[in-house]
């Protein structure tokens, strides 16, 4: 009987166990949630990692919102709203301008040399016309000293033994000499006694010395020089609509005049009110190009800097690094802008073989790497074929006497793709491998890159027979597909899974991350298409990215430090081309690293005392107001030493 008893007792405290247990477990889990969304540290965290740094009142919002609610909208963009940041880029037109767009209104060297050459027209409107004349006559300039100090060298070797015999003086036909000392060589030589009759002598000294075809033009230009001056110097009187046409109109020495006076982004004063077109072209009067790139990393700043969609512009700045391009070689400049556009930013957050392909088509990426001139040893064009109407693949017959032909292949893309982009240095591909992957992508070219720059596929440069990737057989014939197959194949290959997955953990984690969050990672990419997102989200939910070891334990980039300094002070910017010219001396000079690389998401790279005092030099003239085109307010200046104490620079 007890014993039943017993039984009874035990199986109804079970069950108040099982009925009470759910509930105990929610209340656990709403403290947890309860504590993840008051903890400020765990906000902060989530700010220093996923933004360009926390500006006043970011905090308090995201501690009530909850950390993890705040970090899933940021996952999702498009649900937030960033209009304000279009409307600071909207005076940036060249942000919205095709590739062909930017090439018609901001030429280049090449073409500036063809018009001068004859073998272009000068382009008739106006403002264009103003650009080519100021660099036309640049470049005329350059020619005409170069010829003079040609010119001056062969005299001077001609005439040295002369110069150099004595009772000879010199006469460089110098304004500050005037030709004095012509005047005493010829008293001499007519034995004049310079000792007797003084006005005699004055007479004789002061007779104009002619002046040679070349001293003649010198005065002429220093006389046109000085009406040049004058005209300029009237400009700042007239009113900004007023002074752009007045300037359309100068001569091309004034208008070079006033366009050295815009180099090094100075002169914004004299550009101010000018509508945005007008502002360019004055602009591109000094650098045509130059005009392109800072308006690209104005953009780039501003957003960093006033963005609301922060993670979207870290995972931006994350794959711009990734997939690098190099501004300064050649056309890419022209380039970049759409590759920017309409290339990174759109799939930062996407599937990573959509991003994949679309830096392999990239006609900046196929530029930098020289893909868009690689030619297959067996395609048509190496071998002088006709291509086939068909497109179809007809193996190349032996020919008597060919003798030895140059391949054209290029493998730099094909080596950059396996080794930084995809399956990284230690993926277990072979040179073999390279050369394979380098014959796949023959063919895939630029159409006119200089007035299109698009992508084409061009079958007569491509290597259409049999390959081997990675062990996996590309049949021959395949064209175009033979490209697309290899990008899929490494999309989808483990290496590139935990490549990936590592280089994202470095960045938001650790420079060094747990390899089991990595391994978690990189099991997600595979099992979810490579969808980057979701890998996000697998290293945003871990523990090892709350843990106490990764709160502040990595170096802000300079990129990272000058953004998150403005946030931090809610400093206003009119113009941030003197913030690229802070990121120059901090050693992060934006789209110009040469190597494929990318600037590192290492945080040892970035430690160096040097830089640590750039970075409180930095601090100290920002609090202080001497950056260009920013303002800060003055009851900041006491925290220039916070801004550039080691602890900032952490995140």
């Amino acid at each position: 009987m007890r014993l039943g008893r017993a039984k009874f007792v035990i199986f109804l405290l079970s069950l108040s166990v099982t009925c009470t247990a759910p509930s105990l477990l929610a209340k656990k889990k709403q403290d947890n949630d309860a504590t993840a969304t008051t903890d400020p540290k765990r906000a902060l965290h989530a700010l220093n990692r996923l933004t360009f740094g926390p500006r006043p009142g970011d905090l308090q919002k995201v501690m009530a919102m909850g950390a993890n609610q705040w970090i899933d909208l940021q996952l999702h963009p498009e649900r937030i709203d960033d209009s304000a940041i279009n409307t600071r880029l909207e005076p940036l037109r060249t942000l919205r301008m095709s590739t062909k767009e930017i090439a018609q209104e901001f030429p280049d060297p090449q073409e500036i040399n063809q018009v001068m050459n004859g073998k272009r027209p000068m382009p008739s409107d106006p403002a264009r016309r103003a650009i080519f004349e100021v660099q036309l006559a640049r470049l005329q300039d350059r020619k005409e000293r170069a010829r003079e100090e040609k010119d001056r060298k062969q005299d001077a070797s001609k005439n040295g033994d002369s110069a150099a015999a004595p009772g000879k003086a010199s006469n460089d036909g110098s304004p500050m000499n005037g030709g004095m000392n012509s005047g005493s060589v010829s008293n001499e030589a007519a034995g004049i006694n310079n000792s007797g009759d003084s006005e005699n002598t004055m007479s004789a000294t002061a007779a104009p010395a002619k002046l040679s075809p070349e001293e003649e033009e010198q005065a002429r230009r220093r006389e046109e020089q000085l009406y040049t001056d004058l005209e300029v110097q009237q400009l700042p009187s007239l009113s900004p609509d007023q002074r752009y046409k007045k300037i359309l109109g100068l001569s091309p020495a004034a208008q070079v005049a006033v366009a050295d006076n815009l180099r090094g982004g100075k002169g914004q004063e004299f550009l101010e009110g000018m509508a945005p077109k007008q502002k360019e072209t004055l602009l591109a009067m000094n650098n045509p190009g130059g005009v392109i790139t800072s308006e690209l990393v104005q953009a780039k700043l501003l957003r960093a800097i006033y963005g609301q969609r922060q993670l979207e512009e870290v995972m931006t700045d994350f794959w711009i690094n990734h997939f690098n391009v190099f501004v300064d070689k050649g056309l890419d400049r022209l380039m970049l802008t759409s590759y920017e556009r309409d290339v990174i930013r759109p799939h930062a957050l996407g599937r990573f073989e959509d991003l994949l392909a679309a830096t392999a088509k990239s006609p900046a990426m196929l530029f930098y790497l020289d893909n868009w001139l690689s030619v297959g040893p067996n395609s048509p064009q190496a071998l002088g074929l006709p291509a086939h109407p068909s497109g179809r693949y007809y193996p190349p017959r032996p020919r008597p006497n060919q003798g030895k032909r140059t391949s054209g292949l290029n493998e730099n893309y094909g080596r950059e793709l396996l080794e930084l982009h995809t399956l990284g240095v230690d993926g277990g591909y072979t040179q073999r491998d390279v050369t394979e992957v380098a014959r796949c992508f023959t063919g895939w070219t630029i159409k006119q890159p200089q007035r299109v720059a698009e992508f084409e596929f061009n079958p007569k440069m491509h290597d259409d027979g049999e390959k081997t990737v990675l062990g996996e057989r590309i049949p021959a014939g395949g064209g175009i597909k033979d490209g697309f197959r290899v990008l899929h194949l490494l999309a989808h290959h483990p290496a590139t899974a935990h490549f990936i997955s590592r280089q994202l953990a470095m960045r938001f984690v650790a420079d060094d991350p747990p390899a089991g969050l990595v391994d978690r990672m990189a099991a997600t990419f595979l099992h979810k298409d490579g969808d980057l997102r979701a890998v996000l989200k697998t290293m945003f939910d871990s523990p090892e990215f709350w843990s106490r070891g990764a709160y502040r334990s990595k170096m802000k980039s300079p990129l990272e430090m000058v953004a998150s300094s403005l946030r931090a002070l809610d400093a206003g910017v009119d113009f941030a081309f003197g913030l690229n010219n802070q990121l120059n001396q901090l050693g992060e000079p934006l789209y110009r690293k040469l190597e494929p690389t990318g600037y590192s998401n290492s945080s040892q790279d970035w430690l160096n005392s040097a830089g640590l005092l750039a970075r409180m030099n930095f601090s100290v003239a920002l609090v202080n107001n001497k950056v260009p085109g920013v303002k800060v307010d003055s009851s900041q200046s006491s925290q220039g030493v916070t801004l550039g104490s080691p602890d900032f620079q952490k995140k």
